[in-house]
Formats: structure tokens, C-alpha cells, sequence
């Protein structure tokens, strides 16, 4: 049992005690500040670290691209998220001093985001917005592991047919993903003042070798002083990699990955397809690891460790155990080319000052309450591996399948280059539904 799952049972614990001797509940006030440090690690062509630890799981610094194809060594990305209930003065401002090792500056500003001016009114005739087409092309959405997709799947949407409220209603039904409760960080609207880092004054990155460990203090003018630390089973996640990303001669891919320490469970995902005749329509494929009906095309947001517990559980997410997972060969027929993402969701450090009074008869007062959450990302082409991708053009284009015939406009021996793949997905985009 990790420790923040025993601290948890602790405080659970002694509450539940308490009130069994009929003790009064403790009040508690506050916290007056919150402060969330969002961590990944990425790895390969990952759309978790181009998408980084972002607002909710969004942004947290621009990848580098050329490392993530060539295989350049891990990827770092950190979001600091500062809410406080506390308004300034004047104008609001905060920094965080992180340890040395982190590499990325003796000072990270924590900058507040302007409001945008709001957009000007666009009249509009009423009837059929004249940018409206009707949708065409399918959606094939799959799930769970295995060498042959079971009866039941792929469960198939037909955007020609939905052409009314009730149709559209039900495509957003079935492209539900994971069912898990959506975290909430610091925010604009959630905190009466709010200071974020990466942002459009300061985009220093974190390197490859960056570290966590060690004392991290955070002032500003909107909140008290913020002062912890974090121990080095606190730091990034380890690096997740794939080490089997095969086209078996039976048609499905089998994926292996390494095991990441202190990871509570995995989820892997797909999304492929090909563009119709003309550019019109096509089949977009959706697969996801989870072996209950999930159309996820993307890992879920950061999700707390009791989530995770759960959504393991549940078999929506795989085991910290597991280390590999078989892709449906009618998935790779159908998207030959998708692009393959896999997580694995760690564990939090949280922290709290001042202490919890241990007597229930004395409140307590929270000055700030501190968030660190963990995630480790890879990916790349489904069936192919780094080096293929890359276009090293050493070995076969991937083990156990016979070398193709390149593309028009492709070097033999040599994979799909990033221009290629995101080319290939832009002729599968989804079609509008609805307004």
C-alpha cells in the first residue's frame, strides 16, 4: 500500500473512531491557498506529452518533436497551478523557487492569465448555417485486449444517419470514455486569484534530467509562503517505454512495455482510419485497453489514486501489473496507420499546513494545501517501432512483418515521417454533429 493511500486510511480511521466515542465533528476553515504540480514523462511519439500535464490534463510546455520521433531520450513537463482565496492590492504576483535539480530556473513566475475581451456579436439568419455539410464516414469503436475482436464489436456510428436530436444524442452516448470523476485544479473561476507557470512570459522546460527532489518554496502577494518537500520516491515517474509493438503474422499487434515503479495501473489507446473516396467520409477507429465499453481516443485526465484503484478494478484500466495487451487484428485492418498512446497513472504527495490538531475540540485553520500528481506517456505508429518510425532506414519496418512497398513519395526502408501521420489523420478528422 502506497503512503498516501496509508495516510488516507488514517485520517479515514481515526474519523470514523472519533465519531463512534461520539466525539463532535472538528471544524475546519480554509485552505487559503491550493497548489497542484501536475508531472509527466514522455516518451516516443507520445500524445500525452504533446498534450503535457495541462489545465485538467491539457498544456505544460511544448515537446520537442525531433526527440520524440528520433527517440531522444525521455521528456519532461511540469504545470505549477497556484489558486488562493485571497485577493491582492494590486497586481498579483507569485513565484515558485524549486531545488537546484530541477534545472529550469532559480525562479518559475507564477503568471495570473488575462481575461480575454469578449468577442463581438455575430448575427445570424435563421436556417442552415451556410458552412453546414452533412456528415458522412463511420466511426468502428473497439475495446479490451485480445488477437481477435469478440462478438459485439466493433460497435459502428454512421454519421449520415444521425440527423436528429435523438441520434445525436445517442453518438454521445457511446462515445463516452472512461467513467471517472474529473479532477479540479486551481482555476481562474474556481479561486478568487489564480497563478499558473508555463505561460506566455516564461516557457522554460524542464530537461530530460530534471528532478523533483528536494525543498520547494512558492511566495506571492496572494497567498501565505509555501514551503515543502519532496523525497525521491516523490519525483517524475520513471520512463514508460515500448519494448514490443509487433504485427503479428496473424494480423493482431502485440504490445509489451516495462514496468514503471510506484504506477497504479495502465491504459492504452488508439485512433486510425482512412479517408473516403474523394476525401469524403472514411472510417475513423477508435480502440481502447479497457475491457468495458469505452470509446476513448485519448488517455483520461490526471486521475486520483483511489480513481485509479477503482477503474482497476473494474477492469477499465489494466493492473500495475500488467505489461502487455494484444491489439484486435480487425483493428489494425481498419486503421492500418493509427496513432498508439499508452499511460501509466502514478501515485500523489499531499501535503497540508498547519498540521491537523490531534484534539477534535480545537479547529483547524488551513493557511495551504499542496497537490503533486504523476503520469508516465509513450507512443508511437500501432505495429511499428521508434527506429521504423524515425525513418532510421536500419532493419525491416518492423519485426515479425516482411518489408512493404513505400508509398509514392516515401524512401524505401524508411517509416512515415510526423508530416506523414499527421497528414494521414488530418484526412479522417471527425464530421460535425449537431450546430
Amino acid at each position: 500500500m502506497g503512503w498516501s493511500r496509508r495516510a488516507a486510511l488514517g485520517g479515514v480511521v481515526a474519523a470514523v473512531g472519533g465519531v463512534a466515542l461520539g466525539q463532535p465533528a472538528q471544524q475546519i476553515n480554509g485552505p487559503v491557498a491550493v497548489y497542484w504540480m501536475s508531472a509527466v514523462t514522455s516518451t516516443g511519439f507520445s500524445m500525452g506529452g504533446m498534450a503535457g500535464a495541462g489545465r485538467g490534463g491539457g498544456r505544460g510546455g511544448i515537446p520537442n518533436i525531433s526527440a520524440m520521433m528520433g527517440g531522444g531520450g525521455p521528456q519532461k513537463s511540469l504545470l505549477l497551478q497556484l489558486g488562493s482565496s485571497r485577493r491582492p492590492g494590486g497586481e498579483p504576483t507569485a513565484a515558485h523557487q524549486p531545488p537546484s535539480g530541477l534545472k529550469a530556473g532559480t525562479s518559475l513566475p507564477l503568471l495570473t492569465p488575462r481575461a480575454p475581451p469578449p468577442a463581438p456579436p455575430v448575427e445570424r439568419q435563421p436556417g442552415v448555417p451556410q458552412e453546414y455539410q452533412r456528415p458522412s464516414g463511420r466511426m468502428l469503436i473497439f475495446w479490451g485486449c485480445g488477437e481477435r475482436a469478440p462478438a459485439g464489436q466493433p460497435v459502428i456510428i454512421d454519421f449520415a444517419s444521425m440527423t436528429d436530436p435523438a441520434q445525436a444524442q445517442r453518438l454521445g452516448s457511446l462515445l463516452q470514455g472512461i467513467n471517472a470523476s474529473v479532477m479540479q485544479p486551481p482555476s481562474p473561476t474556481r479561486n478568487a486569484t489564480y497563478g499558473e507557470w508555463p505561460n506566455e512570459q516564461a516557457r522554460t522546460s524542464v530537461p530530460g534530467d530534471g528532478s523533483l527532489i528536494g525543498a520547494h518554496t512558492i511566495k506571492g502577494n496572494y497567498s501565505p509562503d509555501i514551503n515543502f518537500n519532496l523525497s525521491p520516491t516523490q519525483d517524475f515517474l520513471a520512463p514508460l517505454n515500448l519494448n514490443t509493438n509487433d504485427k503479428n503474422p496473424g494480423g493482431w499487434v502485440q504490445l509489451g512495455w516495462n514496468s514503471v515503479p510506484n504506477a497504479l495501473g495502465y491504459f492504452a489507446t488508439a485512433l486510425g482510419g482512412a479517408a473516403g473516396a474523394g476525401g469524403q467520409g472514411g472510417d475513423v477507429v477508435l480502440w481502447s485497453s479497457s475491457q468495458i465499453q469505452s470509446a476513448a481516443f485519448t488517455s483520461p485526465d490526471f486521475l486520483a489514486p483511489g480513481e485509479v484503484n477503482r477503474l482497476v478494478d473494474s477492469r477499465a484500466l489494466m493492473s500495475p501489473q500488467t505489461t502487455t495487451c494484444s491489439v484486435y487484428r480487425e483493428v489494425v485492418q481498419a486503421a492500418p496507420s493509427a496513432i498508439l498512446s499508452l499511460s501509466a497513472y502514478g501515485d500523489e504527495a499531499n501535503f497540508s499546513y498547519p498540521p491537523r490538531p490531534e484534539n477534535r475540540a480545537t479547529p483547524w485553520n488551513i493557511e495551504w494545501q499542496v497537490k503533486v500528481r504523476y503520469k508516465s506517456t509513450t507512443g508511437g505508429l500501432l505495429g511499428m517501432s521508434m527506429a521504423d518510425l524515425g525513418g532510421g532506414g536500419e532493419g525491416p519496418p518492423g519485426r515479425g512483418q516482411p518489408p512493404a512497398q513505400a508509398p509514392a513519395g516515401q524512401q524505401p526502408g524508411r517509416g512515415p515521417s510526423a508530416g506523414d501521420i499527421l497528414r494521414g489523420l488530418g484526412g479522417i478528422g471527425l464530421p460535425r454533429i449537431g450546430r
